[in-house]
């Protein structure tokens, strides 16, 4: 049961951002900044090294041509990336559209029919099973008895016998 705040019940909850729970704020703080550091710290390598060569003195000496030569190529990488996840992504758009369109809205996936009897001999069975419905749903806790334990393949073969199964 998710957690009540005020009058709404909160769909997810967060360590992070709730009281107490110092040991997360810390730990993934420090992760975030180390994760930063490791996107801020190449660019402005990168960007020293092109505009302005002599001030980081890293012991290799870069040529302005050469740093544009670098930021050519990885602009390069990036744009072909780009590309590739523009393709996938429209591509599986127009797929995804059309399987909706032609499969899903005109049709049901499942019989109908069926599903309404499946759901009456699966209750009789749970109610044979268990008890009533009402009994189970008021009940807290409730202990299986070893014989009361249903196996793998049990309320499939009810399905079948009662040729409901759509599988």
């Amino acid at each position: 049961m998710p957690k009540k705040h005020g009058d709404k019940y909160a769909l997810y909850t967060d360590a992070y951002f709730e009281r107490g729970h110092w040991d997360v704020k810390i730990k993934e703080t420090l992760v975030t900044c180390l994760a930063w550091l490791g996107v801020v710290i190449p660019v402005l390598v990168t960007g020293l090294t092109i505009f302005a060569p002599k001030v980081l003195h890293l012991g290799v000496r870069w040529s302005r041509n050469q740093g544009l030569y670098q930021l050519k190529f990885i602009g390069l990488i990036l744009l072909f990336a780009f590309i590739l996840v523009a393709i996938f992504t429209v591509s599986m758009t127009i797929i995804q559209n059309r399987k909706r369109q032609h499969l899903v809205e005109q049709w049901p996936t499942y019989n109908p029919i069926n599903q309404t009897k499946r759901k009456a001999y699966l209750e009789a069975f749970m109610t044979e099973r268990f008890g009533p419905a009402d009994a189970r749903m008021a009940t807290r806790y409730y202990r299986v008895k070893p014989e009361q334990n249903i196996d793998t393949d049990e309320l499939q073969q009810i399905l079948i016998k009662h040729h409901v199964s759509d599988l």
